[in-house]
């Protein structure tokens, strides 16, 4: 075999690859409603092949929408910035996919519950007062909540707005108390 040939194993890894990414689009279009023949379509493989390589449609399914650990923990404004504008103007297959399923699939529900808890676990690691849990988690939740307006709903004045003035919107929650007027009550 010469060494511009790929091995036995490289074309076994693409095939994988390319069964992977056609999942990740196929529940995103469709969530939980995404076929195994329907994968294997848009792979351009035989269906036996997808079973194959991941076992099971269930199996497929959580490595699809296993969220990527994108965290900067050196600059938290600049990352939520950034996740802000990721999530407003493109939303990656295996996220659109989670979000699509996370209310009818327990499996889809967990996944992004332990997501969502580590992120917000992250973030608050980064804050220094007693309710930087709170604030984390309200945080964390926003950016979904973001998400799902956006790509779901179509919240008209999300779809022109910049991760940058989301991101200053947001930083204040990132704020400790102390400079804040005092709540009435």
């Amino acid at each position: 075999m010469t060494d511009s040939q790929p091995t036995r194993a490289q074309r076994r890894e693409a095939t994988a690859a390319r069964i992977l990414e056609a999942a990740q689009e196929e529940f995103g279009t469709h969530g939980d409603g995404a076929t195994i023949r329907g994968i294997a379509r848009r792979a351009g493989v035989d269906p036996s092949l997808v079973l194959q390589h991941y076992g099971s449609k269930q199996a497929l399914f959580a490595l699809a929408v296993r969220p990527v650990d994108d965290l900067d923990h050196d600059d938290v404004p600049r990352h939520l910035e950034e996740v802000l504008d990721v999530r407003l103007h493109e939303l990656p297959a295996p996220t659109r996919a989670l979000l699509r399923s996370m209310l009818t699939s327990p499996q889809a529900a967990e996944v992004m519950s332990t997501y969502l808890q580590e992120r917000a676990a992250t973030l608050a690691a980064t804050m220094d007062d007693e309710q930087a849990a709170t604030r984390a988690a309200l945080v964390v939740s926003s950016i979904m909540g973001v998400t799902i307006a956006r790509h779901f709903l179509d919240l008209p004045g999300l779809a022109d707005a910049s991760g940058s003035d989301l991101a200053e919107l947001v930083e204040r929650w990132l704020e400790p108390g102390p400079d804040r007027p005092a709540r009435q009550g």
